[in-house]
Order: structure tokens, then sequence, then C-alpha cells
């Protein structure tokens, strides 16, 4: 038996006779793994194949609390009202560490970023499968948010730096795909397991995925190149931070505490102060967070622009959605949840075909014809009447998504493209950001004009009204996708004849 696969031994002995260094064999075999990856002419593919399965393991349960705050109130023996912290902390802790640890991935490498985020994945599901107390719950989907801060941005980074800037719109699709229909995979699977079995399994379930896609992550992800500048800007990262942490939470308790509460004012405030003096620490910085040239750079600003004005619409839209057929149709939750599944699955489908399509159309086309979708979705749904049936219903569900699945890999791969290699981790965050803050600006004030407008316009009349809010937020994102340049792509070989 050749010495590197002898079980009882811990080495190898070089032909000369002398010893060389005792290497355990499952750290052969990870090498022998690796090397065989690396010179795969598939291995862009083997990294977003692996970085998919991450991302499915960590958010297959982000959305999944939502269908049983009442439950889990009552065992707690609290409230809806501060249950719906273990939701919508998560979205405030993913804000407030984005900008640090997608920079911390640039610094420090994007791997290591990432397997501490997958760690932290791993404790929160851990930690929330055996909560004790709501104190308990609420800090587990916190570390959630932060781990999802970390995963995120280290993936995004390092999909963009295995793929070739004409090809990472594809990549985009699938991202896409894994980012929409994970959430709505572990709802449809939720709602069973905690009706039947208790929503503690759920999280437990989650462990063994989480381990399953870091022991991958391990071996088949590579590691990615330092920057030769190697500190952190802590004035840029802690004013970025205050300002898109503000923000979240001012739109988030303004519908619970009411948007003139001092503290929700105050709130507000400081987001505006707190970009200008982000602005200011980074002119004076050596080795800015965020270099402000990238703020001039269409691709960049706009592209980010179009993502975070459509998930406004899209997301508001959304939550809306039950809501509506509820309250003005009278359906129960079976007949819901059959119809608003149409959104989200549309989406998954849509985005992987549109990153093929963008290489052909451009990515500038497809931010547009997608935008111009989600518009029109708001548009069809304002026009609906107590008397519209399900078919126009799904249609208007269903055109969000496409919408959504045809716009979002064009312009995520944008911003990576606008951006030099040594800055992805902190682009893909900023772009993460704002997206969130389009997400909970949409869901915060869409609810909201719903609900103050109920009196003044009707039921059906304030939902229209909300939903016009949507369109001409998404009107928005239209133009800011007419700025967005396609990426310059060498022309097809003629065929040979």
């Amino acid at each position: 038996m050749p010495p590197d696969r002898d079980p009882e031994r811990s080495g190898m002995t070089a032909a000369g006779g002398d010893e060389v260094a005792l290497v355990p064999w499952p750290v052969l075999f990870r090498r022998k793994v690796e090397h065989r990856i690396a010179r795969s002419e598939r291995q862009r593919w083997w990294v977003l194949w692996t970085v998919l399965a991450g991302l499915f393991a960590v958010n297959v349960n982000f959305t999944v609390f939502a269908i049983t705050l009442p439950r889990l109130a009552d065992e707690f023996d609290s409230t809806v009202n501060t249950m719906t912290w273990a939701i919508t902390g998560p979205l405030l802790a993913f804000g407030v560490a984005a900008p640090v640890l997608g920079r911390t991935g640039d610094v420090r490498g994007h791997k290591r970023v990432y397997l501490v985020g997958m760690v932290g994945a791993l404790a929160a599901a851990a930690l929330t499968a055996v909560a004790w107390s709501t104190g308990t719950l609420i800090f587990a989907r916190v570390l959630g948010g932060v781990e999802g801060a970390a995963t995120g941005a280290a993936s995004m980074a390092m999909i963009f730096k295995a793929f070739p800037p004409d090809d990472r719109v594809k990549a985009m699709g699938y991202w896409s795909l894994v980012g929409a229909g994970g959430p709505v995979l572990g709802v449809v699977i939720g709602g069973f397991v905690i009706e039947h079995i208790g929503w503690r399994w759920i999280f437990a379930a989650q462990v063994p995925l989480i381990l399953a896609a870091l022991a991958m992550a391990v071996v088949v992800l590579p590691d990615t190149e330092r920057v030769q500048r190697g500190r952190l800007d802590w004035p840029g990262a802690l004013t970025l931070t205050a300002a898109s942490g503000s923000v979240l939470f001012a739109l988030n308790r303004g519908t619970e505490w009411g948007w003139t509460d001092p503290t929700v004012v105050i709130a507000f405030a400081l987001a505006p102060i707190s970009a200008v003096a982000f602005v200011a620490a980074e002119r004076r910085a050596v080795e800015p967070l965020l270099p402000l040239d990238y703020l001039r750079r269409r691709n960049f600003t706009f592209a980010i622009g179009a993502q975070a004005f459509s998930n406004f619409a899209y997301l508001g839209g959304f939550v809306l959605a039950p809501l509506l057929l509820s309250k003005v149709y009278g359906y129960d939750e079976g007949r819901i949840s059959q119809l608003v599944i149409a959104r989200p699955i549309t989406f998954s489908i849509t985005a992987p075909i549109a990153g093929y399509l963008a290489v052909r159309w451009g990515e500038r086309q497809a931010a547009v014809v997608g935008t111009l979708a989600v518009v029109a979705s708001m548009l069809l749904f304002a026009g609906l009447d107590a008397d519209s049936g399900d078919g126009l219903i799904v249609v208007a569900l269903a055109l969000s998504g496409v919408g959504l699945g045809v716009s979002s890999p064009s312009v995520a791969a944008s911003v990576g493209n606008a951006v030099a290699d040594d800055d992805l981790g902190i682009a893909s965050a900023a772009s993460q950001i704002m997206t969130q803050v389009g997400i909970v600006a949409g869901i915060q004030l869409m609810v909201t004009v719903q609900a103050s407008r109920a009196g003044a316009a009707g039921l059906v009349g304030s939902f229209s009204d909300a939903y016009l809010v949507g369109a001409g937020v998404g009107l928005l994102g239209v133009l800011c996708a007419l700025f967005v340049r396609s990426a310059e792509r060498a022309p097809a070989p003629a065929p040979i004849r």
C-alpha cells in the first residue's frame, strides 16, 4: 500500500530516506480535491454551485416565522408585536454589519469571511432550535442577520471573481433563483412541519444542511487574493453603518411607534447626517472603505438605484397581496398561499433564463424591461376591484415575479463589473444594503398608505392608492435602469462554412 494511503501512518518518507512533513489523511484528501477542481475547466461552476448550496442552507428558513408569529407569542407568553423582532431584527443586523464584513472580505479574504459566516449560521440555527425565551430567540435570529451579511457579500464577491465580466450576469441568474426560491420552499415545507411537528424542528433540520454546505465550501472554494493595503477604514465603516442602520430602524419602527415618535424622528435625522459624515470620512481616508469615485460611475450608482426602487415595489406589493386577498376577496390562508406563490415561482424560473438572455440583449435592456414589468404589475393591482377574477390576480402577481427576475441578474452583474476586484466585497455589501433599505421602505410605507387611506378612499381604494405609490417608486427604478450601460462583449465568431 502506498505510504500516503496507509491509515496506520500519519506521514510519509521521501525517496532519499528523509522524513517530510506529517500530513493527516483528511488534509491530503482535501488537497487532492482542491487540486482536481482547480485544474477543471468547470471550476467557476463548482464555485457557483457551492456558494448556492450555502445560500440555500442559510436562507431556507429566512421568512418562515412570518406564518407562525401568533404561535410563538403564545409559547413564550409574549406579544405578536414583540415577536416581530424575530423577523425585523435580522434585517437591521444585516444593514449594520454588512459594510464592515464586506470590506473585511476584501482585506482578509472572502473565503475566510464566508466560512466564519457559515459557522455563525450553524450557531444561529442551533440556538433557535433550543431557544428558551423571547430574548434568546430574538438574539439567535439577529445573529442570523449578522452571518447573512458575512456570507452574502463574500459569496457574491467570490462568484464575481470566478466568472469573467461577460458571464457574471448568467451566474447572478442562478443566484436570484436560489435567493428567491429558498425562502419559498422553506415556507411551503415549514407550514406543514409547524402544524404537525413543531417550529423547532425546522431549525434543527437546518443544522445538517449548513454542515454539509460548510464542508463543501472548505474543500471547493478557492482562497481569494487579499488586497495589498491591509487597514480597515473604521471612520467610514462606522458612519456608513450608522446611516444604513438608522434609516432601517426608522422605517421599521415608524409603523409601530408612529412616524412622529421622537425616537423615529431622531433615527430619520441621523441617516443623512451620518451619510454626510461618511462622505467626509472617505475624502480624508488614505484607504477608503468605498472609494467615492464609484458613486460617479453610472453602472454602480444607477444599477443599485434600480435594484432598490424595484424591490420597494416588489416586496411592498408582495406583502400587501395577502391582505388584499383576505380583506377584499375574503379568501382563507390556503387559497391565498396558492395564489401568491405565483410571484416567487415566476421569479425563480425567470431569473436564470434572463441571465443568459441578457448576454444577447445587454444588461441595460434587461434592466429596463424588468423594472417596467414591475411597474405594470403595480398598475394592474391598482386597477383591481371586488369583482376581479383570480386569473387577473395571478397575472398581476406573476408579472412582478417575471419583472424582478429579468432585471435582478443584470443590475447585480453591472455593480460587480463597475468596481475593481479588490473592492468586490464592499460593492456587494453596498448593493445589498440599499436593496434592504428598498425592501423595508416598500413594506412599511405601502402598508402604511393602505391603512391610512382606508377611511377616506374605502377598502378597495386604499389598496389602489398603496399600489400606485409602488408604481411611482418603481418608475424611479425604470429611470435608473435607463442609465445603466450594457457590458461590452466580443462579437460571436462567424460560423464556419
